[in-house]
């Protein structure tokens, strides 16, 4: 009996609910006037201003979506600056690993520029991309890509390096050439690792978007939060975070969606514990 009241596999999705709707009365209880005792703000007021009101911010996705339906052109716009970024920048990223872990020398050579480049703060090229590609989809597709490149690329260039010397030297005694070896050995070695990446990619690729919508640009959800920082209006912050974060999951589970497809061949630890 105790045993069906802990989470468990089967019942894992209800307590995730059973969270989700405890934090939301939680934000409730804490904006509204009387509810909790708050130690944090002089009056109850306060707390609505810096949190929101989740009925407000409810109220505002539903005028959104279904009253007004003015966000769908910025809703498109931030979508398409973030697929971009993250297709291209995924694929960018997993042809440069690739490469690089192929080519000993190579990667030798720009080993110090690679990390160079990694460790500087991306944001700060948000202005640059500005003046090269303008203030329309370009600048904040190429800031998305450079986001999304490196952990792509990190993560592929390790995931051929993690190759087993012993299964290479056994393909190649099998006669294997260099394309069977990277079609073979190397992409299917690379593969969780470049799936492990992707699900890292999803959020960056929007914090790309929306940033670049900050710095400068006249539509798309950053344009609509901007605007409401601007005034002061915390519930639309709060709705337009909210928006971005149910499309940073569903982009999120179209990634595991595909994942699972490619990763048949690959036992799961359920599975692998009964070996």
């Amino acid at each position: 009996m105790w045993a069906a009241l802990k989470p468990n596999p089967r019942n894992l999705r209800a307590w995730q609910l059973m969270l989700l709707v405890a934090l939301l009365l939680f934000w409730f209880a804490m904006t509204r006037p009387g509810l909790l005792p708050n130690f944090m703000f002089e009056n109850d007021k306060q707390a609505a201003f810096f949190f929101g009101e989740p009925l407000v911010v409810a109220g505002r996705i539903w005028s959104w979506f279904v009253t007004q339906r003015d966000i769908y052109r910025h809703l498109w716009v931030t979508l398409i600056e973030t697929l971009l970024a993250f297709g291209i920048g995924s694929v960018l990223g997993l042809l440069a690993g690739l490469w690089l872990a192929l080519q000993p020398m190579a990667s030798a050579l720009l080993e110090p520029y690679i990390k160079a480049m990694n460790s500087m703060p991306r944001i700060i090229l948000a202005p640059i991309f500005a003046v090269w590609f303008g203030l329309g989809i370009g600048s904040k597709v190429a800031l998305g890509v450079t986001l999304v490149f490196f952990i792509v690329f990190f993560n592929v260039y390790q995931g051929v390096k993690e190759v087993s010397p012993v299964v290479l030297a056994n393909a190649r005694m099998l006669g294997a050439s260099q394309r069977q070896l990277l079609r073979h050995v190397y992409l299917p070695s690379a593969t969780a690792w470049v799936f492990s990446s992707l699900h890292n990619s999803v959020g960056l690729a929007f914090v790309g978007a929306v940033v670049g919508e900050y710095l400068g640009s006249s539509q798309g959800v950053g344009y609509l939060i901007l605007q409401a920082e601007g005034s002061f209006d915390i519930n639309t912050v709060m709705a337009g975070i909210l928006v971005l974060t149910a499309f940073a999951l569903a982009l999120d589970a179209a990634v595991t969606r595909i994942e699972k497809k490619l990763m048949k061949w690959q036992p799961r630890s359920g599975e692998t514990e009964k070996l």
